[in-house]
């Protein structure tokens, strides 16, 4: 680009920005007015310079995003039928939930397999069925989203046992190609920062590389949650792909490009005023495509307190194909490259990240420190940490509590239960509970409702 508009102005280095900055501070401390530090204990400035770049290579998805449709599979004809309608209304990808096996030549009938990116959510364990479905799909574009040691950490218990487990899951990784999943999701939804994230996700994938060899590393994908800290979030997905390419590169493995598969966070939805979960979901939504995701699934905005409406993910979806196609954030990944302020926040984030994984291992890894319950605690120190910056209105959930609308009535609208619910079960460790920042205040303004 021709420089003729700019040759007028003279170039200022940081030193000198500062120095004007703290004479129109008129005595105020730079350091107290200007400065602020986040959760993950990253300093943010006022300004950023060309110094704070970091010059470095990430893989990044080369195509675009993917639009996906989450679909809970219990009646299988309908489950088809929303996946064909879904897929003839602007996705090209679909997720099936299911809490059990399933007749997938039923489900997938009348589904264009070569063209169609399918991620199967299965909250059961079966090599038999996976192995079947993996050669009935027979390509490239099927992900089995089993995360054992995930599932050990939400629920507390393995699904049969360490070594039935970890030998089920061995029956399929050398012949299926995507079949381990990270749900890095859980995390975050649980009130982890990102930098706990990020950590714990590089530190589960090492505890998969550790079970099944260095064959499986390119075979484990990821799930992520993004929240509203819009910047910090694009700058944790690109700070993942860092990572995991360093994990890779150090174990001796040829790393391609690990495949992510975002939506947007449960954590800071709310059931009142609940038309804002639609301009969180946007933002959100915006943060997983610039960050690199591969495949965004978005969720519709009454999904805490209704069961699945074709209102509600029209809207979501929507969402999505307003994004791609009016936004233009189709070919987006790479537009955060050389922004200052966000390649300074990957940084941090990233070398955070690593002192955390480190710390993990040699304490014995992300297994040991799961089932002696330090992952656990140091989640909950953080989620508590921030339920307290929520509850004295340091963070702020527009229409909850800030600016509320006293006239929402929601007792008589609530199809299902909006809350966390807790199990008495016995389990092998404590898990990790999944909670949202207006759970509580909400409760309350129900039980008001109620009198």
């Amino acid at each position: 680009m021709n420089s003729f508009l700019f040759d007028d102005f003279n170039t200022l280095s940081p030193a000198a920005w500062k120095q004007k900055i703290q004479v129109d501070l008129k005595g105020a401390d730079y350091n107290d007015t200007l400065l602020w530090k986040t959760n993950e204990g990253i300093v943010v400035r006022p300004f950023y310079s060309k110094e704070d770049r970091n010059d470095v290579d990430i893989d990044l998805p080369k195509k675009g995003f993917n639009i996906c449709q989450s679909i809970f599979v219990d009646d299988v004809p309908i489950a088809n039928k929303l996946a064909i309608n879904a897929l003839k209304r602007g996705a090209n990808s679909i997720q099936f939930k299911a809490n059990k096996s399933f007749d997938y030549t039923s489900l997938l009938r009348g589904i264009n397999l070569s063209d169609t990116i399918l991620y199967f959510n299965l909250n059961f364990l079966n090599s038999d069925f996976v192995l079947k479905l993996n050669e009935f799909c027979k390509n490239n574009n099927c992900y089995f989203q089993i995360d054992i040691i995930g599932h050990i950490a939400e629920t507390g218990n393995w699904y049969t046992n360490l070594n039935s487990d970890i030998n089920e899951v061995k029956k399929f990784t050398g012949s299926v190609k995507n079949s381990i999943s990270v749900n890095v999701s859980l995390y975050q939804n649980a009130g982890a920062s990102i930098v706990q994230e990020l950590a714990y996700s590089l530190a589960q994938t090492n505890e998969y590389i550790e079970l099944y060899g260095n064959s499986v590393a390119n075979k484990i994908h990821y799930i992520f949650s993004v929240s509203s800290n819009y910047f910090f979030e694009i700058a944790k997905l690109r700070a993942f792909r860092i990572l995991h390419k360093s994990l890779l590169k150090e174990l001796g493995v040829e790393s391609q490009t690990a495949h992510l598969f975002s939506q947007p966070s449960l954590r800071n939805k709310t059931i009142y005023d609940y038309n804002v979960n639609m301009l969180r979901t946007t933002s959100e939504c915006m943060s997983a495509i610039l960050g690199g995701s591969d495949t965004v699934s978005n969720v519709s905005y009454d999904t805490l307190y209704n069961k699945s409406n074709d209102f509600g993910e029209r809207i979501a979806r929507n969402q999505l194909l307003i994004l791609q196609k009016e936004v233009y954030l189709q070919e987006a990944q790479s537009f955060a490259d050389g922004a200052y302020y966000v390649e300074s926040i990957t940084k941090q984030l990233a070398e955070r990240a690593l002192e955390i994984f480190k710390e993990i291992e040699k304490s014995g890894g992300f297994l040991k420190q799961l089932k002696s319950g330090v992952i656990q605690k140091k989640i909950q120190d953080s989620a508590q940490k921030e339920q307290q910056q929520f509850d004295s209105n340091q963070i702020t959930l527009l229409g909850t509590n800030k600016l509320p609308n006293r006239n929402d009535r929601m007792k008589d609208t609530l199809e299902i239960y909006p809350f966390l619910k807790k199990k008495h079960s016995k389990t092998l460790i404590p898990p990790i509970l999944q909670t949202r920042l207006s759970e509580q205040h909400e409760k309350h303004r129900l039980e008001k409702e109620l009198l």
